[in-house]
Order: C-alpha cells, then structure tokens, then sequence
C-alpha cells in the first residue's frame, strides 16, 4: 500500500482555444508586418495547448485571390502580401507546429465564423491567444461576444503590433465586461 498522498488534478478549463494567426508574417524580424513580441506570444500558446488538447484550432490570415471593395486598397498598400495560401509567409511558425493543427484560413481580420461556431458549439467559452491584440485578436473576440459567446482573451499569449497599441487593445477589450474578460494564462490554467 502506497503512503504516497494523491496529487491534486485540476479540471481542464473549458472551452475551445482558438490560436489567432501565429503564421511567420507575423514573426519574421524582416517583414513589414513583424510583431515585436512574437516569441512571448508563443510561449503563452505553448502553455495554454496541453490544457486544451483536441480543443484547439489554428487561425491563418491569407491574401483573397482577388480583393474586393475596400480591401484593393489595403493591398495596394501591401503587395508583398497578395500571396496564394501555401505561401511560406502564411504557414504556422515552427514551433507551433509539432504536431497537426486544426487550420481555418479566412482573408479577414476577424475569424469568428461558422467555422470556429461549428467546432465551438453551443453555450461554450472561446478562449483567444495570438496577434495580433490590435487587430486579428480584438476583431475576433468582439465579433464572437456579438454572437453571444463568451470570450477570454490570454493577454500574456497575445502581442501587438508594438507595446503601447497592444496596451490599448486590451483596454478596449476589458470594456466588454462580462462578455470578454482580459485574463492571464496562470487565469486560465488555474495556477
């Protein structure tokens, strides 16, 4: 008979994380769409897959084949971008890529959609991580609370496209209480 005392586990938390375009356009020091702390981001993700292991999906911003309405001139401000999908700008950084990922690609800011609806389902939580705060993340969360789900964005697995607009994205986020709620992932994983 063991006298070793058990281990406290704890619950996974619920819901489905949702890994907002940590794609190489994002990370790569020479790209005009770099974000600074990138790599703090991914160590934030890298913490919050084990909790959510077959709970989460993989968001990929890519380049329409042809722009349409407003978005021509957002990328006659960035041709560098109107890249097919399997472009290497547009692929998961390394090390996110250890293992399949479930992948949806949308050529919007925002990813909420059917597809995160359908793999979210009904009542549940979406958990966001990734960059950037400012733009991909905050587009995302405000649309799914708009659809009624709640959203808890991981701010230390987030980044902006620098400090301060990083700052200001959360900010706004948190005046979507209770809706959206800026936590940590120590929050999250209830450590």
């Amino acid at each position: 008979m063991s006298t070793d005392t058990p281990r406290a586990t704890t619950a996974p938390p619920p819901g489905l994380l949702a890994v907002i375009d940590m794609q190489r356009v994002f990370a790569e020091p020479d790209s005009p769409w770099c974000t600074p702390r990138f790599a703090e981001a991914v160590a934030g993700v890298r913490r919050l897959l084990p909790a959510f292991a077959g709970r989460a999906v993989f968001t990929r911003f890519v380049a329409p084949e042809r722009p349409e309405g407003a978005w021509r001139a957002y990328y006659d401000r960035w041709p560098f971008a109107l890249r097919a999908p399997d472009a290497r700008l547009w692929q998961l950084v390394d090390e996110l890529t250890d293992e399949e990922r479930d992948l949806v690609d949308a050529p919007t800011f925002g990813k909420w959609g059917p597809e995160l609806a359908a793999r979210l389902g009904t009542d549940g939580r979406l958990v966001l991580a990734g960059v950037s705060t400012d733009c991909c993340v905050l587009s995302t969360a405000l649309a799914a609370a708009d659809a009624g789900v709640e959203v808890l964005v991981a701010a230390d697995a987030c980044a902006g496209a620098d400090d301060e607009s990083h700052a200001k994205a959360l900010h706004v986020l948190d005046l979507y209480r209770p809706l959206v709620r800026v936590v940590t992932v120590d929050e999250i994983l209830g450590t």
